[in-house]
């Protein structure tokens, strides 16, 4: 599904924070993305999301080379992933309903379309109840449950979530933890990003573990 083959990632004022990475995400499996602050976790996210990209190396994404790719063949890319984020990065003036839709308008999609897919993510995540309210009517747990709506909304098959728990109490941590799971179980291969060392060490899971841009663990 997801393939690093021999990734640098150079700065010309830092040098490499990445140094011949090396990994391959499978299919329908969940794997976290750990270690100390500035050991290129987050360089790694923009070189899967192509904010960035690799100085050497091949990244190869459901057998699509990135090294292959035009700055406009980029968009149709990013739709076989949905990216979630620690501080939610809801539109604040718009519904729980047109968050999630966001991506389906941006494709393309009819209004039918939108409208069924968006219910049945809504549905996925337990707030299809919630498509009328605001973001800021929500708890911080509602909130980031709309985010996971809306990255799975177009059924990426690769879902990138950057510290999905990191403003969340232990509860609401499990309870996300358990929708990715079921996402899992469809197929979704899902790359975590989390600093919470215990969160990891209870779920039974793959962890890539990054030291000073290199690849320590994985």
């Amino acid at each position: 599904m997801l393939k690093f083959e021999n990734v640098f990632k150079r700065y010309a004022e830092t040098g490499d924070v990445l140094k011949n990475i090396s990994f391959h995400l499978k299919r329908g499996e969940i794997t976290f993305l750990t270690g100390h602050s500035g050991a290129g976790k987050s360089t790694l996210l923009k070189l899967i999301g192509l904010m960035e990209r690799a100085s050497r190396g091949q990244i190869i994404l459901d057998g699509q080379s990135f090294n292959a790719l035009n700055e406009r063949h980029v968009p149709y890319i990013r739709r076989k992933m949905g990216f979630i984020y620690q501080d939610y990065k809801l539109l604040q003036d718009r519904t729980v309903f047109d968050n999630v839709a966001l991506p389906l308008v941006i494709a393309g999609y009819g209004h039918h379309e939108v409208a069924r897919r968006v219910r049945a993510s809504l549905d996925k995540v337990g707030l299809l109840g919630k498509e009328k309210k605001f973001p800021l009517a929500l708890s911080g747990g509602e909130q980031q449950r709309v985010g996971i709506a809306r990255a799975v909304v177009n059924k990426p098959p690769l879902i990138i979530a950057d510290e999905p728990t990191g403003n969340l109490d232990p509860e609401l941590s499990a309870e996300i933890m358990l929708l990715f799971e079921q996402f899992q179980h469809v197929g979704v291969t899902i790359l975590i990003a989390s600093h919470d060392i215990s969160l990891i060490e209870q779920m039974n899971h793959r962890v890539l573990r990054l030291d000073h841009g290199q690849l320590v663990a994985g």
